[in-house]
């Protein structure tokens, strides 16, 4: 009985290129535009303060509701890591999350990499870009204590 190993041509999620810093803001930015900014107003209309006039409106969530929409935002970033390991915004770029470790990727490194977003997040996400930038790898701090790795897809 013989065996042959076979081999594929296409490069592991582990072997592709990391995304470049602009690929991580421009995910972000998309999953703010398309995801959360919606999320909030929808929920501070529902269950917040919301004012009207002059032209404009004015909403404010505060409270249970500010954290239980929060809570929904940083599932969002969970189910959708840990499912398809990428978000929306990360889809629409060509980038994934990917396991510095193996070959799949956890659900403890995404609670991690999802939990160190309000770290990165601090100074509308300044920690987390500033650190990207100073990283061999493109990381941001929740990537480095979780080992992963955003890579491009495409």
């Amino acid at each position: 009985m013989t065996s042959e190993a076979t081999t594929s041509t296409a490069p592991t999620a582990a072997a592709r290129p990391d995304a470049s810093v602009g690929q991580r803001v421009g995910a972000l930015l998309l999953d703010t535009l398309i995801v959360m900014i919606p999320l909030f107003v929808v929920s501070a209309l529902l269950f917040g303060d919301s004012q009207s006039g002059g032209g404009g409106f004015r909403v404010s969530l505060t409270g249970l509701p500010f954290l239980l929409t929060a809570l929904v935002a940083f599932g969002y970033f969970f189910v959708t890591e840990l499912v398809a390991g990428r978000t929306l915004g990360k889809l629409i770029v060509g980038v994934r999350v990917v396991s510095e470790k193996g070959p799949d990727l956890g659900a403890g490194q995404v609670l991690v990499r999802t939990v160190f977003r309000v770290v990165d997040g601090f100074a509308f996400y300044l920690v987390g870009f500033v650190v990207a930038l100073a990283s061999a790898k493109n990381q941001r701090v929740g990537d480095m204590v979780a080992s992963t790795r955003v890579v491009r897809t495409r």
